[in-house]
């Protein structure tokens, strides 16, 4: 009689699937696209925001699940510098050698946060509600202690915080004039957490009927709430409260970056800036305001640049504020040069007292530690390296019979909510940023810049007017609204040309500050002291025993 065949050769036998061989490589490929793909679509230039309360809940289940920690770092932290690269992916009409530096080290400065929700997550299964409560709320925390020290560690680069995502969602950002943006980035956080909290006990812990319900998804709807509320309350009965503050001209000349340094092309450039302008004279507004760095030689240190700009304001009859270089010497052969804002009356001429770019950009404008790094050159070809301005102090121009304080910010410097708020307490009345966006090209650059505007007006509840070479030019309001966006027949930000706009103000916030731009940073350290207490909770408080259930 023939042998019965084993039951592994039973061709009857049931085959394993591909999950069943390989469940956590398929997991951590799941989870790397997934995590990079809505990393990506959450920021602008996509218009996705959404995407936000749920970009970092694939890892956040699966950390649930303890995978390998080797596997789930290189996933997460292989997905982060992916989604990075991307979404600075305009810094290669620069440098690439500067992109595939700069997205994977920023990726895994931001990925560093996944490797404490993989220890934490795990550890609060099966835990009384306020021990889960209190974790849950120290990770959220912890993401914005990590988003805080991208603002100082290294120089700075706080780009693209998770709160810029909600850039257009005026409701979620008023809580930002309490808490500063690092507030809008906890409750993202938390909606992040509390939703993956929710899907692993549906799906995982096998409760039945109310004890299905996730506590720490009720806590992050609360919040969400709150800022909801909050919105309500500063929103009600808004435009009771407007005045006006004047009519500007934004004037983007849009000068291709291969010409705006090169002496031959000068004569152009200002053609350019005298067409423009006297077009938007025509309008008849109360002040004309051009972008950063916009003449090609210094109106302070040049005297034709100097008469140039007087005598373009004079015959357009109105103020000027412009971004251009000043040359200082002390009569010595050494010369400071200053990436500056001016003011320029049509009668007195140009104004002494001008702003100074205080955050420079590295490689930009100067070279870091140059006694090391000074065999690297600087991506800007104009003089030597700049110097650091130091006075945050307001640039005072009539505006409509009115003395108007502009706290100016130029390029990048209003990614950085320190720079904005110091404005803010200087006597600012009206932030103005003066850039030129056309380094990077015609992509995602100019929105993801225009995005921080937007925080920096709720933080401090002063009007936005911005000013590009060639775009985002346009106002944003003291509560995040975008009110005016310049644009062309196409619809795109992208052009030469000129538009006047109406602003407006809130009354109620004209000469007053808001709690974020008195205290500063107060809830970092309230994140930095739940991470704390989140941990000790976690190291102290064991689990309860599971006690197995009674047999039939």
């Amino acid at each position: 009689m023939p042998d019965s065949p084993s039951p592994t050769t039973d061709p009857y036998a049931p085959q394993p699937t591909l999950w069943d061989r390989y469940p956590d490589a398929i997991a951590a490929v799941i989870v790397f696209g997934l995590t990079a793909l809505l990393g990506v679509l959450s920021f602008p230039p996509f218009q996705m925001p959404e995407f936000a309360y749920a970009m970092l809940v694939p890892a956040l289940f699966w950390a649930y699940l303890r995978p390998p920690f080797r596997l789930f770092a290189l996933t997460v932290l292989g997905a982060q510098a992916v989604a990075w690269t991307i979404v600075l992916g305009w810094l290669h009409h620069v440098t690439w050698l500067g992109l595939f530096l700069l997205g994977p080290f920023i990726g895994g400065w931001v990925g560093s946060w996944f490797l404490l929700a993989w220890w934490t997550l795990p550890r609060i299964v099966g835990r009384p509600t306020p021990v889960r409560l209190v974790a849950i709320l120290g990770l959220a925390g912890a993401w914005v202690v990590i988003e805080w020290t991208r603002s100082w560690l290294l120089s700075g680069f706080p780009w693209l915080t998770l709160s810029a995502s909600q850039w257009e969602r005026a409701s979620i950002l008023q809580i930002a004039a309490y808490t500063g943006a690092w507030g809008v980035s906890f409750v993202l956080v938390m909606m992040n957490l509390g939703f993956a909290a929710y899907a692993h006990r549906l799906f995982r812990e096998g409760e039945t009927g109310l004890r299905k319900r996730s506590q720490e998804f009720f806590l992050a709807m609360f919040l969400l709430l709150v800022c909801l509320c909050v919105h309500v309350q500063e929103s009600f009965n808004r435009l009771r409260f407007s005045v006006p503050l004047g009519r500007f001209a934004f004037v983007q000349p849009y000068i291709p970056q291969d010409v705006k340094w090169d002496p031959a092309k000068g004569p152009g450039i200002l053609q350019v800036l005298e067409d423009t302008t006297l077009r938007a004279a025509a309008t008849l507004p109360d002040a004309i305001l051009w972008p950063e760095a916009t003449t090609p030689w210094a109106v302070r240190g040049d005297p034709d640049a100097r008469a140039f700009v007087e005598s373009l304001a004079r015959r357009a009859h109105a103020p000027l504020l412009l971004g251009s270089v000043a040359v200082e010497s002390d009569h010595t052969p050494n010369e400071a040069w200053y990436n500056g804002v001016f003011a320029v009356d049509p009668v007195t001429g140009l104004q002494t007292a001008y702003y100074a770019k205080r955050h420079l950009v590295p490689f930009g404008e100067y070279v870091p530690l140059r006694p090391i790094l000074g065999w690297l050159s600087k991506f800007v070809p104009i003089g030597d390296d700049f110097a650091h301005g130091l006075d945050s102090s307001p640039l005072v121009v009539p505006i409509a019979g009115n003395a108007v304080t502009f706290g100016p910010l130029i390029c990048y410097e209003d990614i950085y909510p320190q720079l904005a708020r110091e404005s803010a307490l200087a006597g600012a009345d009206v932030l103005l940023v003066q850039t030129n966006n056309a380094w990077f090209g015609e992509g995602g650059a100019a929105y993801q810049h225009a995005a921080h505007s937007v925080l920096r007006a709720v933080e401090t509840r002063r009007p936005v007017l911005r000013c590009g070479n060639g775009g985002w030019s346009g106002w944003i309001d003291e509560f995040g609204s975008i009110r005016a966006k310049l644009v062309n027949e196409d619809g795109s930000i992208y052009f030469r040309g000129t538009q006047t706009i109406a602003v407006t103000r809130d009354a109620r916030w004209i000469g007053r500050p808001t709690f974020y731009v008195l205290h500063g940073d107060w809830f970092v350290a309230v994140c930095a002291g739940l991470v704390l207490f989140g941990y000790l909770l976690l190291r102290t408080h064991r689990p309860a025993p599971v006690t197995p259930p009674p047999e039939d």
